[in-house]
């Protein structure tokens, strides 16, 4: 299956004069962005991958990130956005990831466009197609679709595979991406920043950021080596899992415990 799809992904970029061009992943280390980059550089393309990150980022996975690129001779660079998500975020109302994509993708305009990239391209799957999308309404091909505040043509070479197909063709690469074991939004391996778990309806502040860091690496803990998928809003404290025991819903309110008992929980949360 690989190689039909690096066909298709090789014959679409010589129909559209893409194999010429300077193309920059964004790349977060998840299965999706890293089989993107497998996939335009076994296609023999120009490609380069940007990571962002930031205070709260996990560093096992950045590590894995750039283990990754290594091992495919990718040009890889790592810009921080702390500043800029702390400027856009804090005093607003979550979640914090709408925010957070607000930086990035400004900042991956800028970078691109400084560094003589032509293409973004990202991990986005046939799953993540949403009715009436910007990027899905497009004429054309919608696997390359310009956005003319961007100004940079957005590439999505896995746009026509299902998460299911995803899955699969990473697994045929031997891609395996460091897992934190969170309970993530989806049952597909979901993952993020931890930031992603302070409630919605809870003003954004740092001591928050920095508790559901604090708390949710704990957490992550338990989670690995148990194989089960947890993670902790906060400032509520609900525990969120996947596959959960009551052994490990006890280890995991051990951990809840001592991070209630002297860290942010407003009056009234449960």
């Amino acid at each position: 299956m690989i190689e039909r799809v690096v066909g298709e992904i090789r014959d679409f970029a010589e129909k559209i004069g893409l194999a010429e061009k300077k193309i920059l992943v964004l790349f977060s280390g998840g299965k999706d962005s890293s089989l993107v980059l497998y996939l335009l550089k076994k296609a023999g393309l120009n490609v380069s991958a940007l990571t962002f990150f930031h205070r709260w980022s996990w560093r096992e996975t950045l590590s894995w990130a750039m283990k990754f690129t290594k091992s495919l001779g990718v040009e890889h660079y790592l810009v921080d956005i702390t500043e800029g998500l702390l400027r856009e975020a804090v005093g607003r109302k979550g979640p914090v990831c709408i925010h957070c994509k607000k930086v990035m993708l400004w900042n991956a305009k800028w970078f691109a466009l400084n560094n003589g990239f032509e293409v973004l391209a990202k991990g986005d799957n046939a799953n993540d197609k949403i009715i009436g999308a910007l990027l899905d309404q497009c004429e054309g091909d919608i696997r390359l679709c310009g956005i003319p505040r961007i100004g940079l043509p957005i590439l999505r070479p896995l746009i026509k595979y299902t998460a299911e197909e995803v899955e699969r063709l990473a697994d045929e690469a031997g891609i395996k991406p460091y897992r934190m074991y969170e309970h993530a939004r989806r049952r597909q391996w979901r993952e993020g920043c931890p930031l992603q778990y302070i409630d919605k309806e809870e003003t954004i502040k740092p001591e928050l950021m920095d508790l559901a860091y604090r708390v949710n690496y704990e957490v992550s803990k338990i989670a690995r080596r148990r194989e089960v998928r947890v993670s902790v809003r906060v400032p509520s404290f609900e525990v969120m899992a996947w596959n959960q025991e009551e052994e490990i819903l006890r280890e995991v309110g051990e951990v809840v415990r001592r991070f209630r008992g002297g860290s942010y929980a407003p009056a009234g949360k449960a």
